[in-house]
């Protein structure tokens, strides 16, 4: 066991080497990808001399080959214009006074209207697009976080039965930005096992509660989902015109499944989700894992929070070829009391299992952060970085964001999305952020992006498939990028 003295003057040297790190490109960490030569070398003096030039940075970024994108939540990536849409053909009212849809009739004498009617006023158009995502979005009016969370049930009616629309969406868009693999959270099952398990009594005994809801028939439920996942991923071919070649950019796109977990309902509802992800990877390649999601300083994430670590430990016994990447330091000094800031990551790679962590922005305030760098960096447990999230919804930007702590300590880093519908952003945007914010360089951008593949949540032949495309992207990227010559 290491002494208390150690462990803090471990925490120390840290600190020294991410103050060193400042002001100059962290080293990589991870996988590192085949060296190209003079063209990566050309390559990254070009874009250290327009790192300062937006016009032509957001051009370089945009061409680059960016991998995978890791964390991406299906339903928080489409933007508010397609389901305002979707609304109108739907059929749905908008109560005007919360901007929230909901089912027909639209009762005119509570100020509710058909969706179909919003585009016909700009201003309301306006209105509605900013209620539903962080455009125009003001912090003297509500914070980040809750104009964030809030979003998501003013719109969510116009999503249902939309999932094939939501990814042709997400693929095309990823595709013109030289994305080539995504992992989606989605909960396939449209709720029908959060449905199955309300009404069911928790019970601490994690055996006899498995074998209930699996004769409740939780596996047929989960086989009606595979077939409606195939629907959706029909209708994404065919709004991407996949048969007529050479038909949408996005149809190259590898498309993988994370089963969403929503970690703030009731107890027997999570346990019930938590299996139903395990299962839904035995029943169909495409899920490839699962993720805990809602916001984590709320009341029950936070109360519940080591009732779900064992949870996933006595299923992952059940289930241990099952990769689990999860949610977790998605907090803020201040956002919640000292004490939840201090385990969140450590019990999630320990109990939970995970092998990734989505955000992971307090791991400096975890308890021994320097060990748990440390043991990351070891056992290669990459870390989903979204810089766009953790600034719109906790506050954190520039130097007060751990990329750096996590690079300087050898931590591989991924950079993703999280919900860019609702942020506004894209992937190249989050690139651009990386580069003028957290001043990484060409060589660190192309280290993670490999990370994206490699850490990929993917069977080997794809793996493998995926990076022979992603080495011969960077091969002609850099060779057309060598050419320009820093001014």
């Amino acid at each position: 066991m290491t002494s208390m003295p150690s462990k803090a003057a471990g925490l120390f040297l840290l600190v020294l080497t991410i103050t060193a790190c400042a002001g100059r490109t962290p080293p990589a960490s991870g996988t590192a990808p085949p060296a190209t030569g003079g063209s990566e070398s050309a390559t990254a003096a070009y874009m250290d001399s327009i790192r300062n030039d937006p016009a032509r940075l957001t051009l370089f970024l945009r061409e680059m080959p960016k991998g995978g994108d890791l964390h991406n939540h299906l339903g928080g990536g489409i933007y508010a214009e397609s389901m305002i849409a979707w609304a109108g053909a739907d059929g749905l009212c908008l109560i005007q006074r919360e901007f929230r849809l909901k089912p027909p009739p639209c009762r005119q004498s509570s100020g509710e209207i058909q969706a179909s009617q919003i585009p016909r006023d700009d201003n309301l158009y306006g209105d509605v697009i900013d209620a539903w995502s962080m455009r125009n979005w003001d912090p003297a009016r509500q914070n980040g976080h809750d104009q964030f969370f809030e979003s998501f049930s003013k719109f969510s009616a116009a999503q249902r039965g939309r999932t094939g629309d939501m990814l042709a969406e997400v693929v095309s868009r990823a595709a013109e930005q030289h994305v080539s693999y995504m992992e989606l959270m989605h909960i396939p099952d449209e709720g029908r096992v959060i449905g199955m398990s309300l009404a069911m009594p928790f019970d601490m005994n994690f055996g006899a509660l498995r074998d209930r809801l699996l004769a409740r028939g939780l596996r047929d439920t989960l086989q009606i989902a595979r077939r409606e996942l195939d629907a959706a991923e029909q209708r994404k071919k065919m709004l991407l015109k996949c048969e007529q070649p050479p038909g949408d950019a996005g149809c190259a796109v590898t498309v993988r499944y994370l089963y969403q977990v929503l970690r703030g309902l009731p107890p027997q509802v999570v346990f019930a989700q938590i299996l139903a992800g395990f299962e839904m990877t035995r029943m169909d390649q495409r899920v490839v894992g699962f993720n805990l999601v809602m916001p984590e300083d709320n009341v029950v994430p936070m109360r519940d929070f080591d009732l779900h670590m064992r949870m996933i430990d006595y299923l992952h016994a059940q289930y241990p070829n099952v990769k689990i990447s999860l949610h977790a330091g998605e907090l803020a000094d201040g956002l919640v009391p000292p004490e939840g800031l201090r385990f969140h990551i450590t019990k999630s790679i320990e109990t939970g299992h995970a092998i990734r962590i989505g955000h992971g922005t307090a791991v400096l305030h975890e308890t021994n952060a320097a060990d748990l760098l440390k043991k990351m960096a070891d056992r290669k447990i990459l870390v989903e970085i979204a810089l766009s999230s953790s600034d719109a919804i906790l506050g954190i930007r520039g130097k007060q964001h751990p990329i750096t702590a996590y690079l300087a300590a050898g931590v591989p880093v991924a950079l993703a999305t999280d919900d860019e519908g609702v942020l506004r952003s894209n992937i190249t945007r989050e690139f651009k952020r990386a580069v003028e914010e957290q001043n990484l360089g060409y060589r660190t951008l192309k280290s993670l992006v490999r990370n994206s593949i490699v850490y990929a949540f993917v069977d080997d032949p794809t793996k493998a498939r995926l990076l022979n495309h992603l080495d011969s992207s960077f091969v002609s990227f850099e060779r057309m990028q060598s050419e320009r010559r820093p001014d």
